[in-house]
Protein backbone atom coordinates (compact mmCIF):
# COMPACT_ATOMS: atom_id res chain seq x y z
CA UNK A 1 0.00 0.00 0.00
CA UNK A 2 1.01 3.13 -0.34
CA UNK A 3 3.05 4.74 2.80
CA UNK A 4 1.33 7.43 4.80
CA UNK A 5 3.26 10.17 4.96
CA UNK A 6 3.85 9.99 8.89
CA UNK A 7 5.29 6.92 8.71
CA UNK A 8 8.01 7.97 5.58
CA UNK A 9 10.61 9.52 8.22
CA UNK A 10 10.57 6.41 9.81
CA UNK A 11 11.14 4.75 6.57
CA UNK A 12 14.02 7.22 5.20
CA UNK A 13 15.61 6.23 9.01
CA UNK A 14 15.60 2.91 8.45
CA UNK A 15 13.23 1.80 11.50
CA UNK A 16 10.58 0.55 8.71
CA UNK A 17 11.00 -1.55 5.75
CA UNK A 18 7.58 -1.27 4.46
CA UNK A 19 3.60 -0.80 5.64
CA UNK A 20 1.80 -3.60 4.74
CA UNK A 21 -1.80 -2.69 5.64
CA UNK A 22 -4.07 -0.34 8.00
CA UNK A 23 -5.39 -2.74 10.91
CA UNK A 24 -7.81 0.08 12.36
CA UNK A 25 -8.19 3.78 12.76
CA UNK A 26 -9.96 5.23 15.98
CA UNK A 27 -10.79 8.48 17.78
CA UNK A 28 -7.19 8.59 18.66
CA UNK A 29 -4.71 7.61 16.13
CA UNK A 30 -4.56 4.87 13.58
CA UNK A 31 -2.52 1.44 13.33
CA UNK A 32 -0.59 0.04 10.36
CA UNK A 33 0.70 -3.14 9.92
CA UNK A 34 4.71 -2.57 9.20
CA UNK A 35 7.76 -4.57 8.35
CA UNK A 36 10.80 -3.99 10.36
CA UNK A 37 13.39 -6.27 8.75
CA UNK A 38 12.39 -10.06 9.53
CA UNK A 39 10.05 -8.79 12.51
CA UNK A 40 6.32 -7.90 11.50
CA UNK A 41 4.75 -5.17 14.14
CA UNK A 42 2.63 -2.45 14.21
CA UNK A 43 2.95 1.64 13.70
CA UNK A 44 0.45 3.61 16.05
CA UNK A 45 0.39 6.79 14.15
CA UNK A 46 -1.81 9.83 16.94
CA UNK A 47 -3.72 11.87 15.03
CA UNK A 48 -3.28 15.39 15.24
CA UNK A 49 -5.57 17.03 17.93
CA UNK A 50 -8.37 18.90 15.88
CA UNK A 51 -8.89 15.70 14.20
CA UNK A 52 -9.09 13.60 17.56
CA UNK A 53 -12.67 12.56 18.83
CA UNK A 54 -10.98 12.36 22.16
CA UNK A 55 -10.50 14.89 24.06
CA UNK A 56 -7.19 15.83 26.04
CA UNK A 57 -8.95 16.82 29.48
CA UNK A 58 -7.62 18.18 32.78
CA UNK A 59 -8.52 15.25 34.36
CA UNK A 60 -6.17 12.89 32.08
CA UNK A 61 -3.52 16.11 32.17
CA UNK A 62 -3.56 16.84 35.71
CA UNK A 63 -0.11 15.87 37.69
CA UNK A 64 1.99 15.64 34.47
CA UNK A 65 4.98 17.98 35.06
CA UNK A 66 7.25 19.56 32.18
CA UNK A 67 10.85 19.66 33.07
CA UNK A 68 11.07 22.75 30.64
CA UNK A 69 10.27 25.85 32.12
CA UNK A 70 9.71 27.54 28.43
CA UNK A 71 7.39 24.84 27.79
CA UNK A 72 5.39 25.10 30.60
CA UNK A 73 4.73 28.22 30.34
CA UNK A 74 3.94 27.93 26.64
CA UNK A 75 1.65 25.35 27.26
CA UNK A 76 -0.28 27.36 29.61
CA UNK A 77 -0.51 30.38 27.93
CA UNK A 78 -1.69 27.82 24.83
CA UNK A 79 0.88 29.11 22.31
CA UNK A 80 1.02 27.58 19.08
CA UNK A 81 4.31 26.26 19.88
CA UNK A 82 2.92 25.29 23.73
CA UNK A 83 0.12 23.35 21.50
CA UNK A 84 2.69 21.55 19.45
CA UNK A 85 3.97 20.92 23.48
CA UNK A 86 0.80 20.15 24.77
CA UNK A 87 0.61 17.26 21.85
CA UNK A 88 4.08 15.72 22.40
CA UNK A 89 3.49 15.47 25.76
CA UNK A 90 0.22 13.78 25.13
CA UNK A 91 1.81 11.27 23.08
CA UNK A 92 4.86 10.71 25.18
CA UNK A 93 2.28 9.90 28.03
CA UNK A 94 1.05 6.15 26.59
CA UNK A 95 5.18 5.88 25.23
CA UNK A 96 6.05 6.38 28.88
CA UNK A 97 3.36 4.41 30.19
CA UNK A 98 3.96 1.57 28.20
CA UNK A 99 7.72 1.20 28.97
CA UNK A 100 6.53 1.72 32.77
CA UNK A 101 3.81 -1.19 32.49
CA UNK A 102 6.02 -3.64 30.78
CA UNK A 103 9.27 -3.12 33.16
CA UNK A 104 6.37 -3.91 36.20
CA UNK A 105 4.96 -6.71 33.94
CA UNK A 106 1.35 -5.64 32.82
CA UNK A 107 0.07 -7.55 29.74
CA UNK A 108 0.69 -4.31 27.30
CA UNK A 109 2.22 -4.44 23.68
CA UNK A 110 5.57 -4.42 23.70
CA UNK A 111 6.97 -1.19 23.02
CA UNK A 112 10.24 -0.72 20.32
CA UNK A 113 10.25 2.94 19.29
CA UNK A 114 8.65 6.66 19.23
CA UNK A 115 9.69 8.56 16.42
CA UNK A 116 8.38 11.55 14.80
CA UNK A 117 4.80 11.11 16.23
CA UNK A 118 4.72 7.40 15.65
CA UNK A 119 4.97 4.49 17.88
CA UNK A 120 6.55 1.18 16.94
CA UNK A 121 5.65 -1.86 18.70
CA UNK A 122 4.38 -4.84 19.15
CA UNK A 123 1.51 -6.52 16.53
CA UNK A 124 -0.61 -8.71 18.98
CA UNK A 125 -1.84 -12.25 17.41
CA UNK A 126 -4.24 -14.56 17.78
CA UNK A 127 -4.34 -18.52 18.12
CA UNK A 128 -4.58 -18.29 13.69
CA UNK A 129 -1.85 -15.85 13.56
CA UNK A 130 -4.12 -13.13 12.71
CA UNK A 131 -4.65 -9.51 14.59
CA UNK A 132 -5.57 -10.02 17.83
CA UNK A 133 -9.26 -8.65 18.16
CA UNK A 134 -10.60 -6.42 20.29
CA UNK A 135 -12.82 -8.35 23.50
CA UNK A 136 -16.10 -6.48 22.42
CA UNK A 137 -15.62 -8.36 19.02
CA UNK A 138 -15.35 -11.60 21.20
CA UNK A 139 -18.35 -13.70 22.47
CA UNK A 140 -17.90 -15.21 25.55
CA UNK A 141 -18.86 -17.97 27.87
CA UNK A 142 -19.45 -17.52 31.66
CA UNK A 143 -16.70 -19.57 32.18
CA UNK A 144 -14.14 -17.10 29.74
CA UNK A 145 -16.15 -14.14 31.15
CA UNK A 146 -15.35 -14.55 34.85
CA UNK A 147 -11.84 -15.60 33.92
CA UNK A 148 -10.74 -12.87 31.29
CA UNK A 149 -12.01 -10.54 33.99
CA UNK A 150 -10.04 -12.25 36.97
CA UNK A 151 -7.16 -11.22 34.51
CA UNK A 152 -7.72 -7.80 34.31
CA UNK A 153 -8.28 -6.94 37.73
CA UNK A 154 -5.41 -8.20 38.82
CA UNK A 155 -3.53 -6.32 35.92
CA UNK A 156 -5.50 -3.45 37.20
CA UNK A 157 -3.72 -3.79 40.47
CA UNK A 158 -0.32 -4.59 39.17
CA UNK A 159 -0.67 -1.53 36.83
CA UNK A 160 -1.49 0.78 40.42
CA UNK A 161 1.35 -0.69 41.93
CA UNK A 162 3.24 0.85 38.98
CA UNK A 163 1.69 3.99 40.26
CA UNK A 164 -0.73 4.29 36.90
CA UNK A 165 -4.29 3.72 36.46
CA UNK A 166 -5.56 3.31 32.63
CA UNK A 167 -8.36 6.09 33.12
CA UNK A 168 -10.29 4.86 29.74
CA UNK A 169 -10.26 1.24 30.45
CA UNK A 170 -12.80 -0.62 28.75
CA UNK A 171 -13.95 -4.01 26.71
CA UNK A 172 -12.80 -1.59 23.52
CA UNK A 173 -8.90 -1.03 24.95
CA UNK A 174 -8.16 -4.66 25.30
CA UNK A 175 -7.12 -6.76 22.73
CA UNK A 176 -7.19 -10.96 23.27
CA UNK A 177 -4.28 -12.43 21.67
CA UNK A 178 -3.23 -15.77 21.85
CA UNK A 179 -2.77 -15.79 25.57
CA UNK A 180 -5.07 -13.93 26.55
CA UNK A 181 -6.19 -9.97 27.38
CA UNK A 182 -4.13 -6.88 26.66
CA UNK A 183 -4.50 -3.90 27.68
CA UNK A 184 -3.54 -1.31 25.45
CA UNK A 185 -4.29 2.63 24.22
CA UNK A 186 -2.56 4.63 26.85
CA UNK A 187 -2.23 8.24 26.16
CA UNK A 188 -4.69 9.21 28.83
CA UNK A 189 -2.72 7.20 31.47
CA UNK A 190 -2.46 9.04 34.81
CA UNK A 191 -0.14 9.30 37.68
CA UNK A 192 -2.20 7.69 40.56
CA UNK A 193 -0.46 9.90 43.20
CA UNK A 194 -0.23 13.09 41.58
CA UNK A 195 -3.91 13.28 40.72
CA UNK A 196 -7.00 14.56 42.46
CA UNK A 197 -9.22 12.27 40.33
CA UNK A 198 -7.46 8.90 40.95
CA UNK A 199 -10.50 7.42 43.24
CA UNK A 200 -13.10 8.29 40.35
CA UNK A 201 -10.73 7.18 37.55
CA UNK A 202 -9.77 3.87 38.61
CA UNK A 203 -13.48 2.94 39.79
CA UNK A 204 -14.75 3.87 36.27
CA UNK A 205 -12.06 1.56 34.87
CA UNK A 206 -13.22 -1.43 37.43
CA UNK A 207 -16.82 -0.54 37.20
CA UNK A 208 -16.41 -0.73 33.51
CA UNK A 209 -15.28 -4.38 33.31
CA UNK A 210 -17.55 -5.61 35.86
CA UNK A 211 -20.04 -4.24 33.38
CA UNK A 212 -19.15 -5.79 30.21
CA UNK A 213 -18.31 -8.71 31.93
CA UNK A 214 -21.33 -8.95 33.70
CA UNK A 215 -23.53 -9.27 30.94
CA UNK A 216 -22.17 -12.97 30.48
CA UNK A 217 -21.33 -13.87 34.45
CA UNK A 218 -23.97 -11.53 36.02
CA UNK A 219 -22.68 -11.93 39.31
CA UNK A 220 -19.72 -10.20 38.58
CA UNK A 221 -22.21 -6.90 39.04
CA UNK A 222 -22.41 -7.21 42.71
CA UNK A 223 -17.99 -7.22 42.69
CA UNK A 224 -16.30 -3.84 44.65
CA UNK A 225 -12.93 -4.46 43.65
CA UNK A 226 -12.52 -1.32 42.86
CA UNK A 227 -12.81 0.31 46.50
CA UNK A 228 -11.28 -2.99 47.61
CA UNK A 229 -8.28 -2.17 45.87
CA UNK A 230 -8.25 1.53 46.68
CA UNK A 231 -8.50 0.93 50.10
CA UNK A 232 -5.15 -1.56 50.08
CA UNK A 233 -3.51 0.89 48.01
CA UNK A 234 -4.16 3.92 50.71
CA UNK A 235 -2.99 1.52 52.99
CA UNK A 236 0.41 0.84 51.61
CA UNK A 237 -0.91 -3.11 51.54
CA UNK A 238 -1.33 -3.62 47.77
CA UNK A 239 0.63 -5.68 45.89
CA UNK A 240 0.87 -7.39 42.84
CA UNK A 241 -0.38 -10.57 44.12
CA UNK A 242 -2.62 -9.10 46.62
CA UNK A 243 -5.60 -11.63 47.41
CA UNK A 244 -8.96 -9.79 46.69
CA UNK A 245 -12.78 -10.45 47.43
CA UNK A 246 -14.71 -8.72 45.17
CA UNK A 247 -16.29 -7.04 48.31
CA UNK A 248 -15.29 -3.99 50.19
CA UNK A 249 -17.05 -2.48 53.30
CA UNK A 250 -16.83 0.76 54.50
CA UNK A 251 -15.75 1.03 57.76
CA UNK A 252 -17.32 4.11 59.45
CA UNK A 253 -16.10 5.65 62.56
CA UNK A 254 -18.80 7.56 64.53
CA UNK A 255 -19.10 11.23 64.50
CA UNK A 256 -17.62 13.30 67.68
CA UNK A 257 -20.84 15.60 67.88
CA UNK A 258 -19.19 17.30 71.01
CA UNK A 259 -15.77 17.88 68.32
CA UNK A 260 -17.99 19.14 65.98
CA UNK A 261 -19.83 21.60 68.00
CA UNK A 262 -16.88 22.47 70.10
CA UNK A 263 -15.30 23.63 66.20
CA UNK A 264 -18.53 25.09 65.31
CA UNK A 265 -18.49 27.55 68.76
CA UNK A 266 -14.87 28.64 68.38
CA UNK A 267 -15.47 29.62 64.85
CA UNK A 268 -18.07 31.94 65.93
CA UNK A 269 -16.13 32.98 68.76
CA UNK A 270 -13.43 34.10 65.92
CA UNK A 271 -15.75 35.84 63.96
CA UNK A 272 -17.48 37.58 66.87
CA UNK A 273 -13.96 38.92 67.91
CA UNK A 274 -13.05 39.89 64.49
CA UNK A 275 -16.20 41.69 63.90
CA UNK A 276 -15.92 43.78 67.08
CA UNK A 277 -11.95 44.74 65.85
CA UNK A 278 -13.41 46.09 62.94
CA UNK A 279 -15.99 48.43 64.82
CA UNK A 280 -13.26 49.66 67.36
CA UNK A 281 -10.68 50.14 64.32
CA UNK A 282 -13.90 51.86 62.40
CA UNK A 283 -14.83 54.10 65.91
CA UNK A 284 -11.45 55.42 65.85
Amino acid sequence: MKTPKRIEPLIQDGLVDEVIRQLMSGKEAAVYVVRCGEEIRCAKVYKEAHKRSFRQSVNYTEGRKVKNSRRARAMEKGTRYGRKAQEEAWQNAEVDALYRLAAAGVRVPKPYNFHEGVLLMELLMDLEGNAAPRLNDLALTAELAREYHLILIRQVVRMLCAGIIHGDLSEYNVLVDSTGPVIIDLPQAIDAAATNQALKMLLRDVENLAAYFGRFAPELLATDYGREIWALYQSSKLHPESVLTGCFKQIESPVDMNSVMREINDTLKEEEARRLYRLLRSAQ
